[in-house]
């Protein structure tokens, strides 16, 4: 049982918990993911560690509310109990001095990413953040990346904060105006599939995060497979993160309309 020290939200279905969890936060790096649990007969959710402190044996997690199971999580309150959080599971993120990294997350795909700022940045690197979702009230965790980045531009698809327009537009923005070694991309699928199509046409190497299609978090089930250089992965146990420029999004795309 893990209890919930304190509960916050960024919008009506997206909540940011802090949970006790001293071992998991001790060990957990960039990139990391745990399994979460509400009640003895719950679904096993699969949840980037997005911040932990070690002096308070916390982890940050960020939720979204998109199913039965994740509602009855985010309807938790400060003070309850996660029945399991299982962790830290996945491969941490090669973390080195790149140069100047381009880091953008869509919507609540800037949870994971945030953790990979601050290690880029602690690395010495030159970090650019693009942050983006469809409202201003979809841009999460600003001023935390803020703290840990060198730039950070904002892009909204109605336009109601920063500049109007998609994720590729503030990405190519700065490859077109400085060289740019390194981007990391992490958010919806369709996003990280336009990013890597935009990265390669400059040649820039491109890491995305595919924790999107987890579900099992153990390599057992399976529901993670997919194809990165024509080989099979599983993103659980072989990522969460791949070479953006090999993964086939299109496959993925199509096996993640079997959970709509």
């Amino acid at each position: 049982m893990n209890k919930i020290v304190s509960k916050s939200h960024f919008s009506e279905n997206v909540v940011k918990f802090v949970v006790e969890a001293p071992l998991i936060a001790k060990a957990r790096k960039a990139g990391h993911f745990v399994i979460v649990r509400c009640g003895e007969h719950g679904e096993r959710i699969p949840l980037t560690i997005s911040d932990s402190d070690v002096e308070r044996g916390t982890i940050t997690l960020v939720i979204q509310a998109v199913g039965e199971s994740t509602r009855k999580i985010c309807a938790l309150n400060e003070g309850d109990y996660l029945t399991d959080v299982v962790g830290p599971l996945g491969q941490a993120t090669h973390i080195e001095n790149f140069g100047t990294v381009v880091c953008c997350g869509g919507g609540v795909g800037v949870a994971p990413l945030l953790p990979i700022v601050v290690a880029l940045k602690a690395a010495g690197n030159r970090v650019v953040s693009v942050l983006a979702g469809r409202t201003k009230d979809l841009i999460i965790l600003e001023d935390e990346i803020r703290r840990h980045s060198d730039e950070v531009i904002i892009m909204t698809d109605d336009g109601s904060y920063g500049k109007k327009g998609l994720v590729t537009a503030g990405v190519e923005e700065v490859i077109q105006r400085e060289k740019v070694d390194k981007v990391v991309t992490i958010g919806p699928a369709i996003m990280m599939k336009f990013v890597a199509l935009l990265t390669k046409k400059y040649e820039v190497p491109t890491e995305c995060s595919l924790n999107t299609i987890m579900v099992d978090g153990t390599g057992m089930c399976g529901a993670c497979r997919i194809t990165v250089d024509g080989k099979t992965k599983f993103v659980c146990v072989d990522g969460p993160e791949f070479d953006a420029h090999k993964v086939d999004f299109d496959e993925m795309l199509m096996r993640l309309k079997s959970y709509n």
